[in-house]
């Protein structure tokens, strides 16, 4: 296996890693470090959905426990019954209208203009719900009504507006609804898991006729950096939200769609890829 193709298999797995669930944008981090690393092709976006199952894989291992348990109780206990419960009913509205309009959107929305915008409008909710006064009525996942659940689903399907981020659109949505910081935090995290397996399985149905054998390694080293760098920043971000705002991450998302502009307008960064 070609060392230089190991190596960006390794910055991409670190990329997809750290952005899934920080409220930034995945998306757009992994096509400009795609792009600049000349691996935004076929292969490349094929290679994006495998290592996007590392990061999944994080938050199953961070939340173990707590998933082995809602598993043991599901149909016995209330609080398991209900989880699984607000999980199915967040996860409907992505599902539906990304099958009723990804492709739309991909066409007209995956263009340069319209990810710079997201990102900088998705940084300016961001401000308006920080500067907001906070009134909490739901403190833990626990407490979540399925009308909470309904809500942050339809958050999520902001998501499918190409740099809006589904982290970012879940967590600040749930702050609006009323939710602790934490509790909106873990709820993406819960959230990710059957929305990201899905994208996973649908996307790699779709590509099956890429898989090649001769890529296992390329896909192991960004899957294991994709894993690892995942679990450091749930557990980090986790701690973050115990006493931070999401104030700096608005700047950054701002600071990101600018970045956007700039390589578009000079020709560095293919932005229509898809």
């Amino acid at each position: 296996m070609d060392a230089l193709l190991l190596l960006k298999a390794l910055i991409l797995g670190i990329v997809e890693g750290l952005t899934e669930f920080l409220p930034i944008s995945s998306t757009g981090h992994l096509i400009l470090a795609g792009d600049l690393l000349d691996f935004n092709d076929d292969r490349g976006k094929l290679f994006e959905i495998v290592i996007q199952s590392g990061a999944i894989l994080a938050v199953v291992w961070e939340y173990r426990e707590r998933i082995l348990s809602v598993a043991r109780g599901l149909g016995r206990e209330r609080l398991a019954n209900r989880l699984v419960l607000n999980l199915s009913i967040a996860f409907m509205p992505l599902a539906i209208l990304g099958l009723l309009f990804k492709k739309a959107i991909e066409a007209h929305l995956f263009k340069p203009l319209p990810v710079a915008a997201a990102f900088i409008v998705g940084a300016l909710l961001i401000l308006w719900a920080e500067r907001r006064e906070h009134v909490i009525r739901v403190q833990s996942v626990d407490d979540m009504s399925p009308f909470d659940a309904l809500k942050l689903g339809l958050a999520q399907a902001l998501a499918l507006i190409p740099g809006t981020s589904r982290s970012g659109a879940t967590i600040i949505g749930g702050l609006l609804f009323g939710l602790s910081r934490r509790a909106a935090t873990e709820f993406s995290f819960f959230l990710a898991i059957p929305t990201l397996i899905a994208a996973t399985f649908y996307q790699l149905y779709k590509e099956r006729a890429l898989l090649n054998a001769a890529d296992i390694g390329m896909w192991v080293v960004g899957f294991v950096a994709a894993f690892v760098s995942a679990f450091l920043c749930v557990r980090w971000l986790l701690r973050y939200v115990a006493s931070h705002d999401f104030t700096p991450f608005a700047w950054y998302r701002i600071a990101f769609g600018i970045v956007v502009i700039a390589t578009w307008q000079f020709g560095w960064v293919e932005w229509t890829a898809s």
